[in-house]
C-alpha cells in the first residue's frame, strides 16, 4: 500500500474480505455489544450467548464456524451495521502499542493495512482510536 499521506486513514483502508473475522483468538464482546447484536438479530441476549459464543478467561467471544471464521461471515459480515467494538477499531488495536511488530504481523495477513508506515504514526494513530 505505501505509506500514503500520513494521516491515520491512510494507514488502514477496510475491503471488506474477512481475513480478520478469521482465527485470531477471537473477537470478545462488551455487554453493549452482545445487547446491540441481539437486538438486531431479533432474539434475546441469553440466546445470542448460548448458540453464538463461547467463554474464554471469564469473558463472551464470538463462536466461529468450522471453516474458522467468525459466525457471522459469510462472504460478507452479516452484523456489519452493528459490529462488535473490537471489530469496529480493527486494525487500531491496545495490542499495538505493546509491540509496534503487531502490526507488521497482521499486515501481512490485511490487505488493508499499510505494512510499510512509519512506527510513530502507527502507535500515534493507534492511541488516538483507543482514546476516541
Amino acid at each position: 500500500m505505501g505509506s500514503g499521506d500520513g494521516t491515520c486513514e491512510s494507514l488502514f483502508v477496510c475491503i471488506r474480505c474477512g481475513e480478520c473475522c478469521k482465527g485470531y483468538g477471537g473477537t470478545y464482546l462488551s455487554g453493549t455489544d452482545i445487547d446491540t447484536i441481539s437486538s438486531y438479530l431479533g432474539i434475546s441476549a441469553d440466546w445470542l450467548m448460548a448458540h453464538y459464543t463461547r467463554e474464554s478467561g471469564g469473558r463472551r467471544l464470538l463462536a466461529q464456524g468450522d471453516n474458522g471464521y467468525c459466525i457471522f461471515w459469510d462472504k460478507v459480515c452479516t452484523i456489519h451495521p452493528v459490529k462488535p467494538k473490537m471489530c469496529r477499531q480493527w486494525p487500531f488495536i491496545r495490542s499495538i502499542l505493546v509491540d509496534v511488530r503487531n502490526w507488521q504481523a497482521m499486515a501481512s495477513s490485511c490487505p488493508g493495512m499499510d505494512a510499510d508506515a512509519p512506527v510513530h504514526k502507527i502507535l500515534e494513530c493507534v492511541k488516538k482510536a483507543l482514546d476516541l
